[in-house]
């Protein structure tokens, strides 16, 4: 992971605990070919609980987000892109393969 990318991901991870308690939407997709990314060429899931807590998982580079009957991990090692796009809205992009990807959209909604 580029060293940019790895200082945002810190920095969103120290800081998430402020969103415990609330719903959070998870939205996945499979997909292959980063540079020809298209929607309707995924394979979607989406997922939504409230966040009880999150952790980082040193046995296997692991970031963890919990809630009450749902677990979500992210690989730290395979993440090739980060972004926030939107206020409480957050994107990861894991390389599981030579052109296999994983795009994991975080919303959180605030209670503020």
């Amino acid at each position: 992971m580029p060293e940019t990318i790895n200082q945002k991901v810190i920095a969103f991870f120290e800081t998430i605990d402020k969103y415990y308690g609330s719903k959070t939407e998870i939205t996945e997709g499979l997909y292959s070919r980063y540079e020809n990314f298209e929607a309707s060429a995924t394979t979607w899931n989406l997922s939504e609980f409230m966040l009880i807590r999150s952790a980082y998982r040193n046995n296997g580079d692991r970031l963890m987000m919990e809630g009450e009957k749902m677990y979500y991990e992210i690989s730290a090692k395979i993440i090739v892109d980060f972004k926030q796009p939107a206020r409480h809205t957050y994107e990861f992009i894991e390389l599981y393969g030579d052109s296999v990807y994983r795009i994991t959209k975080i919303k959180f909604h605030s209670r503020y």
